[in-house]
């Protein structure tokens, strides 16, 4: 699907996650889709869907098997490494002899502990900002060589495309497992920023013990100073990695939508074939088809409003293939009457569901479209069936 309904469906991706972890990618749907939502009652709609790791392209002349991933035939500059947050430097103190000196070497050490656990966390969070942005400038390399051989014209199947769509898939699931390790990193982030603001409370508690002379006063005050440092960078660094994590989880999310297409356009050698991934069929449009026997494992209804059904969807397909990990799927555009198909946009529409299926992950050789007609119908409906 394009326009609205991919932007709709990535847009709110992040409502469906249940947690960074669900983001691995998958080698092929049946492994995207292995612990799915329940199935909704037909004819429902909802918001949105997250698409799914796409499956590999299948090459073209049986028992050819795909070479390694080429390198790419111009490898992209690295950006620029991430720079950690200066770490802040805790000054040694000197031993006053009296109780309150006393406290603040306790307090120095105890903050010094804590700067250097915020200092190796701005180097951690560095690092894995780097090594996306390496495996980001790699997918975005290679995704543009393959658009680029697809636009100039390709045999179907092509094995170098594959194997370049396999070093783009990879670079994503990189990013992914850094995403990963940042939602784990920031947790312990926050656990670093919270006792942060305990030193510094308990720095700021030391002002009111008695029996210091000036020189612990001195003291106090460039450990206060040194307290409020720190708090602030491990508050920057917690911030900077939480919403470092939905940002990148958004670009995997759409990104793998785009891998969905890149591989129906790889098997059939031509970057147009991509807009709806469709394997060729034949829709009916005027004869006086009857839908298919059976019961629909969701219909989504349209109106003068597009329908929102993407959340939905995912979950019937979610629990059909669950049950029926190679499962096949029929989608059928219905209308009311037979010359009323094309004008009554059902067979657009059926199109539509189609590619959206695409996008979360559904091969095109599972999937089939037609039309038929049903009288019972007040509007154009898709309905999706187990084949």
């Amino acid at each position: 699907m394009t326009g609205s309904g991919g932007a709709r469906t990535r847009l709110l991706v992040l409502c469906l996650l249940a947690g960074v972890a669900g983001l691995a990618g998958c080698s092929s749907i049946d492994q995207s889709l292995g612990g799915g939502p329940a199935q909704p009652p037909a004819n429902a709609t909802a918001e949105a869907a997250p698409p799914m790791a796409p499956a590999a392209p299948e090459a073209g002349p049986p028992g050819t098997a795909a070479p390694p991933p080429p390198a790419v035939t111009a490898a992209p500059a690295p950006p620029p490494a991430a720079a950690a947050m200066a770490p802040v430097t805790i000054q040694p103190g000197t031993d006053t002899g009296t109780t309150v000196g006393r406290t603040l070497a306790g307090l120095r050490t105890e903050l010094q502990a804590v700067a250097s656990k915020v200092a190796a966390d701005a180097q951690r969070l560095a690092d894995l900002k780097t090594n996306s942005a390496q495996a980001t400038a790699t997918y975005q390399q290679t995704t543009g060589n393959i658009q680029t051989r697809l636009a100039a014209g390709t045999s179907p199947g092509n094995p170098e495309l594959i194997g370049q769509w396999n070093t783009a898939q990879s670079a994503l699931d990189t990013i992914t497992g850094n995403i990963n390790a940042l939602s784990k990193l920031a947790g312990e982030i926050a656990g670093d920023s919270s006792n942060a603001h305990g030193t510094y409370d308990r720095i700021q508690a030391a002002y009111n013990l008695s029996g210091g002379v000036d020189e612990d006063q001195r003291q106090l005050n460039l450990l206060s100073d040194e307290a409020s440092q720190t708090m602030i960078v491990s508050d920057r660094l917690k911030r900077d990695a939480t919403q470092s994590i939905p940002r990148q989880t958004a670009y995997v999310a759409n990104e793998r939508g785009g891998l969905t297409t890149l591989a129906s356009a790889i098997r059939t050698g031509d970057y147009t074939g991509a807009v709806t991934g469709a394997p060729a069929a034949t829709v009916a449009t005027a004869d006086s088809v009857p839908p298919p026997a059976g019961t629909p494992i969701v219909t989504i209804k349209f109106g003068r409003a597009r329908a929102a059904y993407e959340k939905t969807l995912y979950a019937a397909l979610s629990q059909a293939l669950t049950s029926q990990p190679k499962a096949s799927f029929s989608v059928v555009g219905i209308a009311r009457e037979p010359t009323r198909v094309a004008e009554n946009g059902a067979e657009r529409d059926a199109k539509a569901v189609m590619h959206t299926m695409g996008e979360m992950g559904v091969p095109a050789t599972r999937m089939e479209v037609s039309a038929a007609t049903d009288p019972a119908v007040s509007a154009s409906e898709v309905r999706v069936y187990l084949k």
